[in-house]
């Protein structure tokens, strides 16, 4: 079933986890959890990233929204499917890797950094563009988007920090996409969880307050 509008502005926060080992990605998981953040995408770029997914879904269920990113082949699509994600995110376009991902039923994310990337990812029926990697055009590229492409639900993804959560609202996205800058390799490696625990909180608690504003405005 297709993740809602709603639901996605509520999660707000999309952790990027690129982990060195299934070990690693599990327990920086339960830090960002800790720290607030439940929107959870595991990278095919982390070892055994169906299995990490698979423990992650029977430990915490519908209490977190769990994906599966960097899905550059069509068979990671199902795989991930049947391991217990709920949306599944490409870095870009591609016909038989989007036809995989609609195949499961799941909510399906598309990249794109142009129009026309962005063209072709509504053409194909995508239900979010996540616009990668966004630190090159930053904020004003999705304000600028939104005169073309007024009703494209845009998740950006890449240089999205709390420093800057603020201007990527205010351009309109329904989410954000947060890799490095919150559940960093080198903090996962290190075992640093303290530090992704205390970032997650920083990061919730600035995107809850942004999104009261918006409401009291």
């Amino acid at each position: 079933m297709t993740i809602s509008t709603e639901e996605l502005r509520r999660v707000g926060i999309i952790a990027v986890v690129r982990a060195p080992s299934a070990e690693s990605a599990i327990a920086g998981v339960e830090a960002l959890v800790k720290g607030g953040v439940t929107g959870i995408e595991i990278t095919y770029s982390t070892p055994d990233a169906p299995s990490v997914i698979a423990h992650l879904a029977d430990r915490f269920g519908d209490s977190i929204l769990l994906g599966a990113g960097t899905v550059i082949e069509p068979a990671q699509a199902a795989t991930a499917a049947r391991a217990g994600a709920r949306f599944l995110v490409s870095p870009g376009v591609s016909l038989p890797v989007a036809k995989a991902m609609f195949d499961t039923g799941l909510t399906t994310m598309l990249g794109a950094l142009t129009p026309s990337e962005v063209m072709a990812a509504v053409e194909l029926g995508a239900d979010v563009v996540k616009i990668f990697p966004a630190g090159f055009g930053g904020p004003k590229l999705i304000s600028s988007f939104r005169g073309p492409f007024p009703d494209v639900r845009m998740m950006p993804t890449g240089g999205v920090s709390v420093d800057n959560l603020e201007a990527w609202l205010a351009a309109g996205v329904v989410a954000v996409g947060a890799g490095s800058e919150l559940i960093s390799a080198s903090d996962l490696a290190a075992g640093r969880f303290d530090v992704i625990e205390t970032r997650a909180r920083e990061m919730t608690t600035r995107y809850r307050k942004l999104r009261q504003m918006e409401v009291a405005a």
